[in-house]
């Protein structure tokens, strides 16, 4: 998984496979989720992200404990 924020263009970019992306949806205004030729989810962008997200620049990751 990689992300990517760019401030020249405000843009938050999530991706979670290094795959061809076959299909764009923007499933609410500014948030466009990428798919692959298969359905997969590929990336998330977020468009206007330092209006959307607390801090875009920073970026905290925690893998939950198994359980079990």
């Amino acid at each position: 998984m990689k992300v990517i924020y760019d401030r020249g263009t405000d843009t938050l970019t999530i991706i979670f496979a290094e795959t061809p992306v076959a299909e764009s949806d923007e499933d609410k205004p500014g948030v466009i989720l990428d798919y692959d030729n298969k359905g997969n989810l590929v990336s998330l962008e977020i468009l206007d992200a330092s209006q959307r997200v607390n801090v875009p620049s920073k970026i905290e990751y925690q893998v939950s404990p198994t359980t079990g």
